[in-house]
């Protein structure tokens, strides 16, 4: 028998886990291109409450992220993911019940406390050997970004069919739909694995915040969320000022990212094979400085802002991928489970900074005024600890 062939067993749980995560990462990803545009006919509705509503859920994730690893350990696996799959579930009904923005605020929030990324990755290791536990995990981040692109087309095309409520509907649907492939498809863990590469270890932060070259990288992944999260405060009111109705807002989505997606490659194969990664890495900062200054001039230039939005997705499609490889790089031996928990701490405090800044600046300056935020980026580049 081949050992380095996955069993039945480990497919199973490779497919069931990796589903149930793309389930809760699309619910969560489709409300990002349409909550600033359909968001401002909610009662109460401001560009900076609209910002806290983007924002929120990365804030909360945060929060519970790491708790909820380690309780996973206590409690089980399967039990935390379907608890925090019903948590998340609770935040899409009443944000879906809500005609005032403070009612979304709630809803998102709740849904950011249901984080299970971190009991999925453990289960996914009791359930998976040694020797193709690397595979499993890379089938999860390639879920990750095809998630993405998914739910940039289809939050636009759902809301503008049948309206924000109903978007937060079926993000309730595809919750259930989790808690339903949880239970029923995913197989039972007999025992838990103690893996330090895979799984967070209590005691072993302060190693892991002590190491200055994985402090730079994970406030470059804040820094890198924090844009994203702006850029679509920001963006759908520009495109809809540039005579492109929201409704037909998923065409440069998905032809933007389909493009980005084919452009990293290259570059990923470049950097790892020529060992060029501080090259890439910096080549990165420089483009998303010069996607924000094509964003920011553009106004009401329409292919000025898809040039802008294509330059932005490439790069950051090219650093969530390098990212977590420098991660796992730079980490202490036998501390890279942990060191990746702090890494997606990052980057949802990048998430919930992003949101709430970004609607502030939105409201300020008219949505111009958010190309600020790429100014901690050239510093952050330039010192990178990237060998």
């Amino acid at each position: 028998m081949n050992d380095y062939k996955m069993t039945p067993g480990e497919r199973r749980a490779t497919w069931g886990l990796g589903t149930v995560f793309s389930l809760r990462m699309l619910g969560m990803f489709m409300v990002l291109p349409v909550l600033t545009t359909y968001g401002m006919a909610l009662q109460g509705a401001s560009e900076a409450l609209i910002g806290i509503a983007i924002g929120i859920y990365g804030l909360t994730q945060a929060v519970f992220q790491i708790p909820f690893g380690l309780l996973s350990d206590r409690i089980g696996r399967k039990p935390l993911i379907v608890g925090g799959l019903a948590v998340f579930a609770a935040g899409s009904v009443i944000a879906a019940l809500s005609d005032s923005i403070w009612g979304i605020i709630l809803g998102r929030a709740l849904q950011g406390s249901g984080a299970i990324a971190a009991a999925v990755m453990a289960l996914l290791s009791d359930l998976t050997r040694e020797q193709n536990r690397t595979k499993a995990m890379a089938f999860i981040g390639v879920s990750f970004g095809i998630t993405f692109a998914i739910a940039m087309v289809l939050g636009p095309i759902i809301t503008h069919k049948l309206g924000l409520h109903a978007l937060f509907w079926m993000i309730a649907i595809l919750a259930t739909t989790g808690i339903a492939l949880t239970i029923w498809v995913v197989p039972n863990s007999s025992t838990h694995v103690l893996n330090r590469e895979s799984g967070m270890v209590k005691g072993s932060f302060s190693k892991v915040l002590a190491e200055p070259r994985l402090l730079k990288l994970n406030f470059g992944i804040m820094c890198l969320h924090m844009l994203l999260m702006s850029t679509f405060v920001a963006l759908p009111g520009q495109l809809a000022d540039a005579g492109f109705p929201a409704a037909e807002h998923w065409k440069v989505y998905l032809a933007t990212m389909l493009i980005a997606f084919g452009s990293v490659v290259p570059f990923i194969i470049y950097a790892e094979v020529k060992r060029k990664m501080k090259q890439v890495f910096v080549f990165c900062v420089g483009l998303i400085v010069v996607a924000e200054i094509v964003l920011w001039n553009a106004q009401t230039q329409f292919w000025q802002l898809v040039v802008g939005v294509q330059l932005f997705f490439v790069a950051f499609n090219l650093m969530e991928a390098l990212l977590p490889s420098l991660i796992s790089k730079e980490s202490p031996a036998g501390y890279k489970g942990t060191a990746m928990g702090v890494y997606s701490t990052s980057q949802f405090l990048g998430v919930a900074i992003g949101g709430s800044l970004g609607g502030w600046i939105d409201g300020m300056f008219d949505g111009q005024g958010y190309f600020s935020l790429a100014q901690c980026w050239p510093q952050c580049g330039w010192q990178s600890p990237v060998p």
